[in-house]
């Protein structure tokens, strides 16, 4: 775990992002009727856009006096978004999406819940399996046959 005082990879350009949208947010905000009174259109933007500018400013200030992240420059930053954990999984997820036109909707996601289950729980494919097949009949009985909801069944069962 990182201290409070230590920067987190890209954390100073996020900031300096952050008050740059906030300004442009207050800027398209004032255009709306600028100050012209406290009961026109622009006012309610121009106070969201505001306090999003001066906390902006605050993050902005505060992560310009933490002391330099231990990877630093886009590697480190790459390497703190997306761990392996999270590009594995959002493969995953791609391969569940494109899986639904064919396979359908109850067997993908069942090998997805399956896949997932048994990689981040770690209790073994027999856990992994019960509850996936129990979370997919709680799903069909849900969404089938209460909600009367058509679930896709994929072009390899017609």
């Amino acid at each position: 775990m990182k201290s409070p005082d230590t920067l987190r990879p890209g954390e100073q350009l996020f900031a300096l992002l952050l008050v740059c949208f906030a300004g442009y947010a207050f800027w398209e905000s004032y255009g709306i009727s600028g100050f012209k009174g406290l009961t026109t259109g622009g006012v309610m933007p121009m106070l969201a856009s505001g306090v999003m500018l001066v906390t902006g400013g605050v993050i902005l200030s505060d992560t310009l006096r933490k002391a330099a992240p231990l990877q630093s420059g886009p590697r480190g930053v790459i390497a703190y978004l997306f761990p392996l954990r999270v590009v594995l999984f959002t493969l995953l997820l791609s391969v569940y999406v494109a899986a639904i036109p064919s396979a359908g909707f109850l067997l993908s996601s069942g090998v997805l819940l399956f896949v997932a289950v048994w990689w981040l729980w770690q209790k073994g494919p027999v856990w992994a399996l019960v509850i996936s097949l129990v979370s997919i009949g709680v799903i069909h009985v849900l969404f089938r046959m209460v909600f009367q909801v058509v679930l896709p069944i994929g072009s390899l069962w017609r």
